[in-house]
């Protein structure tokens, strides 16, 4: 995207990619189709440091842009849900439509380019394993640590510490969480398992699919909140939003005992979660007290991971190059003229469902139009 704004206002632009074809991260979006944006992609969809850093780019290139983009050359798509919208065909849609947006602003691409160094006197010198290349602005768009057996390094915070810029911790963010011991040992056989939860951490929360899985908890509403989750703390689960399942009990005075509270479960949850829920959280007794902290602990679930499944697995890494390095309108460095950082390289981390693309696109286009 950088590269097609700033071809169309003829500059002359070179993009170097080290791997052996274009967009790999693009093409295994979306279960292979690709959630190239959101409709509903706005600031505060944004994890970072300086939480309105990412207005100035989102509000100059919004979804509507690239949605005119996409309609331009007639790829059709849909809304799935809450926003997001998908290729009807495949994410080579995407990919193709990027690639000759290039070739009409004049771009040119090499592939297989593995970097050894980047220098600046005068002008930038990225040197490769064949040959230097020089360029008096280079814009860093490597992104983050996520996915590495797609290619995924961590040049851009080397090159970033290289020239003296601050960066926050990155971490992996969009991640599935894995169990404690104990925790494994009473849900772990549930795998596969899904059902709609509130997923909280503090006084944010994702009201969305939850996936048991053999080695903890994934599904959207997991990889959302993990993006707000640090090492040591939990995370609160409403197994039943909006339901109350003790309510049938506790309007009648007989009948109450561990088979009813089962059959009370089963209404609700998923039949072996309700079986496993009634098995290991049944009330200390029969009393109306007793159901309501039974049903308190339903929608209060605490879990506190043992970690995440790290960035093999982690759609994108939250942390990165420090925004207080950079300008909001252009990308650009504050210390060194010339060098832009944009995309996932930088600390902005977005929601799951297309708003990542989005800040990459919002971010490449204000790059493209200042170099």
């Amino acid at each position: 995207m950088a590269a097609i704004t700033a071809g169309q206002r003829g500059r002359r632009v070179l993009v170097l990619d080290h791997a052996d074809r274009i967009g790999k991260k693009i093409l295994i979006s979306g279960g292979g189709r690709c959630n190239f944006t959101n409709i509903h992609c706005t600031a505060d969809r944004f994890l970072s440091a300086n939480p309105h850093f990412a207005r100035s780019a989102l509000a100059r290139y919004t979804p509507r842009d690239f949605i005119a983009l996409v309609e331009r050359h007639r790829i059709s798509y849909h809304e799935k849900t809450l926003g997001q919208l998908f290729c009807d065909g495949s994410a080579r849609d995407i990919v193709a439509m990027l690639e000759a947006e290039c070739r009409a602003a004049g771009v040119r691409i090499l592939l297989n380019q593995q970097i050894t160094s980047v220098r600046h006197a005068d002008s930038f010198v990225v040197q490769t394993a064949a040959t230097n290349y020089r360029a008096k602005t280079l814009v860093v768009a490597t992104g983050g640590l996520s996915i590495p057996k797609m290619g995924a390094t961590d040049l851009a915070y080397r090159i970033a510490a290289q020239f003296g810029l601050a960066i926050e911790t990155p971490r992996p963010a969009l991640v599935p969480l894995t169990w404690q011991p104990q925790d494994s040992a009473h849900y772990a056989d549930l795998t596969g398992l899904s059902t709609e939860v509130i997923a909280t951490q503090g006084k944010t929360g994702f009201r969305e699919k939850l996936l048991f899985t053999h080695r903890g908890l994934s599904g959207p509403a997991i990889l959302q909140i993990s993006s707000y989750w640090k090492p040591g703390g939990s995370i609160t689960i409403d197994l039943a939003p909006e339901q109350d399942c003790t309510a049938p009990l506790r309007a009648q005075p007989g009948g109450r005992d561990a088979a009813a509270f089962r059959t009370a479960l089963r209404a609700v949850l998923p039949q072996r979660l309700a079986e496993r829920w009634a098995a290991l959280h049944a009330p200390s007794g029969w009393s109306n007290a007793a159901l309501l902290e039974a049903e308190e602990h339903l929608h209060r679930w605490q879990v506190t991971p043992e970690g995440t499944e790290g960035y093999a697995k982690a759609e994108v890494t939250a942390g990165g190059i420090s925004t207080a390095e950079l300008s909001a309108q252009t990308m650009e460095s504050r210390r060194v003229p010339g060098l832009y950082f944009i995309g996932e390289a930088v600390d902005v981390t977005g929601h799951l469902g297309g708003y990542n693309f989005q800040w990459a696109w919002a971010t490449g286009a204000a790059a493209g139009h200042a170099v």
